[in-house]
């Protein structure tokens, strides 16, 4: 009989200094993006594909993920990290919780369109494969040559170069390799890195794009709710249970499950988290539900619209 386990290994255990001060109330993947927060996204896109149930590190504020772990239907195993493993550490921790097989493993804070049955298929026994968006020669995190194989990495050649790509943050990794992954360490630089020097095949699948990754800033953060808006066709969204004063005008706002918004004008480009309460007017900020108000400064995109 097979064993039991995850089908998919997210990882969730990084600090997210990026997005200080809004991960000093939760660690980056429980930020709410929308009418979810990050994880949910990535958890509901997997379950499409049928990739439940899933295994999820932790490390950076772990006990809030035990602690609603039980409301996010499909997490098999929350694996706590006493200390940073980087992201082969990640997985070597979590070995005894997946399902025998390739790994498949996505970051928590990436929400792409990977065919993760395709990735499973390419993922060859010993290697690794890596889902990539392809780029023009030259261009991206990465070079491929003939079939797809990655000849090109942080800098260093392993062949010719027909067209270059971004590294996703998804990716397989053989059966027979998982056994020898490192307890501490990076799966490109410590895994990726020494698999390719050694003549290794890094296979990759494309993908058309990334569709989330507000992870780079506070700008960045705010650009991806307010895409999440205009992707609904919607100038704004208010939660269950939030209340909205007479008085205030939403432009490109979202209020959260349970959040109270005050005052009178208008609350415009602002994300308001679950359970929070803002005062209007306000422009280009997050109210967290501890209730501080952090300012952000709008990209040129942003402004004009």
């Amino acid at each position: 009989m097979q064993r039991a386990g995850a089908k998919v290994m997210v990882l969730a255990a990084g600090l997210g200094t990026r997005l200080e001060p809004l991960t000093d109330e939760l660690p980056k993947p429980l930020v709410p993006l929308g009418d979810r927060s990050l994880l949910e996204h990535v958890l509901d896109r997997l379950r499409t594909q049928g990739l439940m149930p899933v295994a999820v590190n932790s490390f950076h504020r772990s006990a809030l993920f035990r602690s609603i772990a039980s409301a996010f239907d499909g997490i098999f195993a929350i694996v706590d990290e006493p200390e940073l493993r980087g992201t082969a550490g990640g997985v070597a921790g979590a070995l005894d919780v997946l399902a025998p097989g390739p790994v498949l493993v996505t970051n928590a804070d990436v929400l792409s369109s990977v065919d993760f049955s395709e990735l499973r298929a390419r993922t060859p026994a010993g290697g690794l494969c890596l889902a990539v968006v392809p780029r023009a020669r030259g261009e991206g995190t990465l070079g491929l040559g003939a079939g797809g194989r990655v000849v090109r990495l942080r800098g260093e050649r392993f062949g010719d170069e027909l067209e270059g790509g971004d590294y996703v943050g998804t990716l397989g990794i053989g059966a027979e390799l998982r056994a020898g992954l490192p307890a501490r360490g990076c799966l490109i630089g410590d895994v990726a890195l020494p698999l390719a020097r050694s003549g290794a095949v890094l296979a990759t699948v494309p993908v058309p794009g990334v569709l989330v990754a507000p992870g780079d800033s506070l700008a960045g953060y705010l650009a991806e709710n307010l895409a999440w808006l205009a992707a609904r066709g919607e100038r704004s969204y208010t939660g269950p249970s939030a209340r909205v004063s007479a008085g205030v005008e939403l432009d490109r706002a979202i209020v959260g499950a349970g959040a109270t918004v005050d005052g009178a004008g208008r609350l415009e480009r602002v994300v308001v988290w679950p359970g929070a309460r803002a005062v209007a007017p306000l422009a280009d900020a997050v109210v967290t539900t501890a209730g501080r108000v952090v300012n952000v400064r709008p990209t040129p995109a942003q402004a004009v619209r």
